[in-house]
């Protein structure tokens, strides 16, 4: 009797344990349906962003697009000033008759370069004047600039590697001051080189005249060229190597004739127009290995007040030159010089 109460007691006692249906099953439903109303918010939060991506996106292609368009737009601007500036340079090559572009222009024997034909040499470029005819003794090669400074430097060349005569010439002002000079070419053939060694933004203009007279006479002016200044009139004054002289001129004298010579020796000098207390307005620097054969003969413009020319012999002493410094041109009644050049044959 007392077993059956026992059994029944435990049994009663453990029925109270049995575990009951799960009291939290909704909160675990809410539980399982917030990270779905999680999930729901997080996507339309991506979606949003993607759509941002992408008109960021669009934005950055729009302006892509037109900093092209302002760049073309800009190259086409740049290339019609260079068109611009490229038809200009062709009209002022031409001077109103035919272009000059050839790199080497090639003279016909006989002929010579009017003031129509004058060629045009842009900074830094060279321009050759070869095929100079054997019977052509010498030639007359004058330079000038709109006003601008002129740098150049002109050789003779005849056969390879042979340069004979080589001339740097500096001018401040190359309108106002145009550079002429004769270049002996004996035994041909000959070329003429013209290097601008200036920058691009200082062209200048070349012309080349063939066959002068053997009187050197470059207009007929009073001076009477290199044959009266060889003569008797004129006295030339010997310069040692390494010494200088100066030749003053009155306000009056609107150019300077100078002649440069030696006995056989090669020439080495330094020309120039001072005005005013070591202000240069044209300088040449020359070489000539043979002084007696090919002599520098060169017209310099001289106008104003207070010009002065100086010599300087840059050879050593063993190379003694002698120099004649003249007046080329007096007052108004003078001529130009330059085989009936003058400042209207250059107008462009």
């Amino acid at each position: 009797m007392f077993k059956v109460v026992a059994l029944s007691v435990i049994l009663a006692t453990s029925s109270a344990f049995v575990p009951q249906a799960p009291r939290f099953g909704r909160p675990q439903n809410a539980l399982q349906s917030q990270p779905a109303t999680v999930n729901g918010s997080m996507s339309g939060k991506i979606t949003d962003s993607s759509d941002s991506k992408a008109s960021i996106a669009d934005e950055g292609r729009m302006k892509a697009m037109e900093s092209r368009l302002a760049a073309f737009e800009r190259n086409a601007a740049a290339f019609e000033r260079s068109a611009a500036a490229f038809e200009r340079s062709a009209s002022l090559a031409k001077g109103g008759t035919r272009p000059m572009a050839d790199q080497d222009l090639r003279l016909a024997t006989g002929k010579s370069l009017d003031a129509t034909s004058s060629v045009i040499v842009q900074g830094g470029s060279l321009k050759t004047f070869s095929g100079l005819s054997p019977d052509c003794e010498r030639c007359q090669v004058i330079l000038k600039t709109e006003g601008r400074p002129l740098e150049a430097d002109v050789e003779l060349w005849q056969g390879p590697d042979n340069t004979p005569q080589k001339m740097r010439i500096y001018v401040e002002d190359g309108k106002k001051r145009p550079f002429h000079a004769v270049i002996e070419t004996p035994r041909g053939p000959n070329t003429i080189s013209i290097r601008n060694t200036a920058q691009m933004e200082f062209p200048l203009f070349a012309r080349i005249d063939m066959d002068v007279d053997d009187s050197y006479s470059m207009s007929k002016g009073s001076g009477g060229g290199v044959a009266a200044m060889a003569g008797e009139t004129y006295k030339p004054t010997i310069i040692q190597g390494g010494a200088l002289r100066t030749y003053a001129f009155d306000p009056s004298v609107d150019s300077v004739q100078v002649l440069l010579r030696t006995d056989g020796r090669p020439l080495n000098a330094r020309i120039e127009l001072l005005q005013g207390p070591n202000n240069n307005k044209q300088v040449v620097e020359l070489y000539t290995e043979d002084g007696l054969d090919r002599p520098f003969f060169a017209i310099i413009e001289t106008p104003g007040s207070g010009n002065v020319v100086r010599v300087v012999n840059t050879a050593t002493v063993e190379f003694p030159l002698t120099a004649t410094v003249e007046p080329y041109e007096v007052g108004s009644t003078a001529q130009s010089a330059g085989g009936g050049w003058s400042s209207s044959q250059w107008s462009k």
